[in-house]
């Protein structure tokens, strides 16, 4: 990325480029003009059609919570590009995050899914579906258990107890209803901020419908979320009874994720919940 480069984007008067941290799947960059600064995010050798999936996301999560405004998108010279508005970071409280993601999650649909698969680092099978065990278990379990076999981070013994879990999971679904609420989709700490005047907003999502249980076990993997998080989420939308219970059958996609993205070092964790079914 050149002065050449930058000069093709529809933002004039660019001032400086700052490198910054995106993630990482991006290369991320603060740009800054006289009186306005952005962020920048650069997919090198992609199609625009690449942050698509980003772009509607932060769509639907704007119609309850705060989220960086997407200004425009494109490609050059071959690479994806999207800017955002810069969200200045600060500190807040947890109490109203959780509040606001509560707020998302009261977004409803009729079915679980979305309306396009997502071909990032992992495949989303995000067809349609009327029950969320079905959609639960077809098409993210299993699709990350054959991922894992093709790479050799997978036996036998790891397939029969996910086997068994996966019928617990249709069988319970069979008897118990789940309403699709609109998900971030990828809700880790690194993707929750605070801006400088306190107020807590969203980024990087990857939105789809589904048991908002999923959504909330991601907050659980990893932490960084505390007991004022889970306070202002059920004083806005209690938390069904029984999430303990089922909360590791939605820890489990994500360690099986990062199994497949980072290798052994997380079978463990992996094997840790499987061995209880």
């Amino acid at each position: 990325m050149d002065n050449e480069w930058l000069k093709q984007l529809p933002i004039d008067a660019i001032k400086r480029v700052i490198p910054v941290s995106g993630g990482d799947i991006n290369q991320a960059y603060r740009l800054e003009t006289a009186d306005t600064t952005y962020f920048l995010l650069v997919q090198p050798n992609r199609e625009q059609v690449f942050y698509q999936h980003e772009i509607e996301g932060l769509k639907l999560l704007a119609q309850a919570a705060l989220v960086p405004q997407v200004i425009a998108s494109g490609q050059i010279n071959g690479d994806a590009y999207l800017i955002l508005s810069w969200l200045e970071s600060g500190q807040g409280s947890q109490y109203d995050l959780g509040k606001l993601v509560a707020h998302v999650h009261q977004l409803h649909n009729d079915r679980f899914g979305f309306d396009h698969d997502v071909d990032g680092k992992l495949p989303k099978i995000n067809t349609w579906q009327t029950n969320w065990g079905d959609f639960y278990v077809h098409q993210r379990l299993e699709v990350l258990a054959k991922r894992a076999d093709q790479h050799g981070l997978w036996n036998q013994k790891r397939q029969a107890h996910l086997t068994r879990l996966c019928q617990i999971i249709l069988d319970y679904f069979q008897h118990h209803d789940s309403v699709p609420s609109l998900l971030h989709g990828d809700l880790w700490f690194g993707n929750v901020m605070f801006t400088a005047d306190g107020k807590p907003a969203l980024i990087d999502p990857d939105v789809l419908y589904g048991d908002r249980e999923f959504d909330l076990a991601m907050t659980t993997v990893f932490g960084g979320f505390d007991d004022q998080f889970y306070q202002g989420y059920n004083d806005t939308y209690p938390i069904q009874s029984g999430f303990q219970e089922r909360l590791p059958w939605y820890q489990l996609y994500y360690l099986m994720a990062h199994l497949n993205l980072f290798g052994e070092s997380y079978g463990g964790s992996v094997d840790r919940i499987l061995s209880n079914y």
